[in-house]
């Protein structure tokens, strides 16, 4: 019989000991919504079936998130189901081990540092052939973050504010904060991004990766919800959608279409990694 596992993980803040600008000035990130998104996403889970695991703010860490990873590895067999989301503020820090286009590698801002893509994708190599892996990521550069090697960054303005034009905040880590947050810590990045074990590689698995918006944009977040959280739980119309992931996608993507900003776009990408398993790919989005 096969199994459901998932993980959450919302952020509201970030540590300020550790993400600073280009001045040194503490910057706690703070955002709204991700706390509520990843209670919701847990909510579609559970309703499927799923075991679920919540990591919220402060218990967001690095080593917190990689112990539920390896757990989730671990613990699942060939065609099992893990259900991955992230919502917070998507970053970026300077490629050491030559596997990015742009000269960056995209991360998520986890509580006590950023995570970085070569991390992700090498902790998704740990899993056994043919697990199916969806993962939403709610943030900003978020397009193919489960991947070693990103798109490359183009279009990114460095003067952009976190407020949208609508007065919706951005899910992003401003560039001055990339910058002296990355100084700050260069050791311990650089040692992270040379280290040889995550230079680029595919999982084993079947990974569907549907996120906020396109590698170039960025992701908004809101009062209750964050704007791509806010449509997928419309879409999934507390479990009546019928389709498949593709549909999904594309019926999420219609809505942020009609309701975005022409200036200010967010395009939900879908991306995949991994074996090719058209029958994930045609399944019911959450069924184990």
């Amino acid at each position: 019989m096969t199994k459901g596992l998932s993980l959450h993980i919302g952020l509201n803040s970030v540590d300020p000991n550790h993400y600073v600008d280009a001045n040194g000035t503490p910057w706690e990130g703070k955002l709204i919504a991700c706390e509520p998104d990843a209670i919701d996403m847990e909510k579609i889970t559970k309703s499927s079936g799923c075991e679920t695991i919540m990591l919220l703010t402060k218990d967001a860490t690095v080593d917190n998130v990689k112990k539920k990873l390896n757990y989730a590895a671990q613990k699942l067999e060939p065609g099992d189901l893990f259900i991955l989301s992230y919502s917070g503020h998507g970053g970026r820090v300077p490629d050491e081990n030559d596997d990015e286009g742009d000269g960056y590698d995209e991360t998520w801002c986890l509580y006590d540092r950023e995570f970085v893509d070569d991390e992700l994708n090498t902790c998704l190599r740990d899993f056994n052939d043919d697990v199916r892996i969806l993962t939403l990521s709610d943030s900003c550069h978020s397009g193919t973050v489960v991947r070693a090697r990103a798109v490359q960054i183009l279009g990114i303005d460095p003067n952009k504010t976190n407020v949208s034009k609508s007065g919706k905040r951005y899910r992003y880590a401003p560039v001055e904060v990339e910058s002296g947050t990355y100084f700050k810590n260069k050791e311990l990045y650089d040692s992270i991004l040379s280290d040889p074990k995550y230079k680029e590689g595919k999982p084993n698995a079947s990974v569907i990766l549907i996120s906020g918006c396109q590698d170039t944009q960025y992701s908004q977040d809101g009062p209750f919800n964050g704007a791509f959280t806010g449509q997928l739980k419309k879409v999934w119309d507390n479990g009546k959608f019928q389709g498949s992931y593709r549909k999904f996608h594309r019926q999420i993507l219609n809505r942020m279409n009609m309701d975005s900003d022409p200036n200010d776009p967010q395009t939900p990408n879908y991306y995949k990694e991994g074996k090719v398993n058209r029958a994930f790919e045609m399944s019911k989005p959450f069924t184990i």
